[in-house]
């Protein structure tokens, strides 16, 4: 096997990305994500025991491997700190193995009102997004008002960009999509408490990556949906709110795209379709 792998799915998701993934692991130091978030459902058995992952690279449940979670990915800290619960429950090491991009955008409660008001105002004409939150949050990315990990480190200062983004979203939420608009003392009081159960495991994970590398470190680079889903190249609009396809790797995990050496894609024989749209 090449040194770093990029590993994606070729149709419209499904196509058993995470047990690929996983069996390439024997051979691998480190596991990075890089776009998309726990709108992934990665379905691994080990040793007898079924589990799906979301958020957390397909490498967590092989011992000695890192598992990183790139600048690309949108983060719920409440979907991200469930699934580590789950998974530490079960016997499964997982915060000292992990390591989460101190740039990634964070998906807040608000962000799923906005998700699923959409999908629903849209009726039959639906999307047919998962409703967590991901499309919403990566818009705000785009817009440069996003609140990121690092900005849990900083209440007040998080805080104050959280009440400018509410301006806007609970004008949207309660006038344009006839919702109810989301508490900013809330959603802040909580996001922040998460923070501080999350703070150990941020690091700078481009960094990291570079340190592994120049040990000669072999790394998967595990992709989530699929290219056909790929919001430039995929049937949009029926498509996801990220890049999924190979090139996305280098950007969203902050490598140089020569340090990728090979891509494995992923296909099924029969086809079928994550969400609505064309098919």
């Amino acid at each position: 096997m090449a040194k770093n792998v990029v590993i994606i799915g070729t149709q419209w998701g499904d196509e058993g990305k995470g047990k690929v993934v996983d069996w390439l692991t024997d051979t691998a130091r480190g596991v990075v994500r890089f776009q998309g978030g726990h709108n992934a459902g990665h379905t691994l058995v080990i040793g007898g025991r079924k589990r799906v992952l979301r958020l957390i690279p397909s490498g967590i449940l092989r011992d000695g491997v890192v598992c990183y979670i790139g600048n690309g990915v949108v983060v719920s800290p409440a979907a991200l700190l469930q699934e580590i619960d789950e998974l530490e429950s079960a016997g499964v090491s997982v915060r000292d193995r992990l390591r989460i991009s101190q740039s990634c955008a964070l998906i807040l409660p608000y962000h799923v009102a906005l998700d699923q008001a959409r999908e629903a105002r849209r009726g039959d004409a639906k999307i047919g997004t998962t409703g967590r939150g991901i499309g919403p949050a990566y818009e705000d990315k785009v817009a440069r008002r996003a609140l990121r990990i690092h900005d849990l480190a900083d209440p007040a200062r998080f805080r104050a960009r959280l009440d400018e983004a509410l301006d806007l979203h609970n004008f949207t939420l309660k006038h344009y999509l006839g919702a109810e608009p989301v508490d900013a003392a809330r959603v802040a009081d909580e996001a922040l408490a998460l923070g501080e159960r999350i703070a150990p495991m941020v690091a700078d994970v481009p960094a990291l990556l570079a340190q592994s590398m120049a040990r000669d470190e072999p790394l998967l680079f595990e992709g989530a949906q699929g290219a056909l889903l790929d919001v430039d190249h995929g049937t949009y609009p029926f498509v996801t709110s990220s890049n999924c396809v190979a090139g996305y790797a280098a950007a969203g995990a902050g490598v140089g795209p020569q340090s990728l050496h090979y891509v494995l894609g992923i296909v099924k024989a029969y086809t079928t379709r994550v969400g609505a749209g064309p098919f």
